[in-house]
């Protein structure tokens, strides 16, 4: 399954509702709701700086982990960035690829 990585912000509400229910409900929580679309919670981290939550799940599919992108940030909680991950060897595969790709000016 496709790896993305997810980094949280929580808006003002969001950060009320964590210091309410703690982290590890939270934990549980999200961990449910990917569970329930068909995904797995690889790991899951509380930070400083620009990301108040890092993590890596596996989804089913680009349109499971849009659908979970939209839930989360149509809540007004958090605003959460999602990037899909790759492999080395799926890198590798991508090298090996030709594209036919002409720079500006060239």
């Amino acid at each position: 399954m496709p790896l993305y990585l997810w980094q949280a912000s929580y808006t003002p509400s969001g950060a009320q509702g964590l210091l309410k229910d703690g982290g590890t409900k939270r934990r549980q929580v999200i961990q449910q709701m990917i569970e329930k679309a068909g995904g797995k919670l690889q790991s899951l981290y509380f930070a400083f700086g620009d990301a108040d939550v890092v993590g890596v799940a596996e989804f089913p599919n680009q349109v499971t982990a849009a659908a979970i992108s939209l839930a989360v940030n149509a809540s007004g909680a958090v605003h959460l960035r999602t990037t899909l991950l790759l492999t080395a060897e799926e890198i590798d595969a991508a090298a090996k690829q030709s594209v036919g790709y002409r720079p500006p000016g060239a």
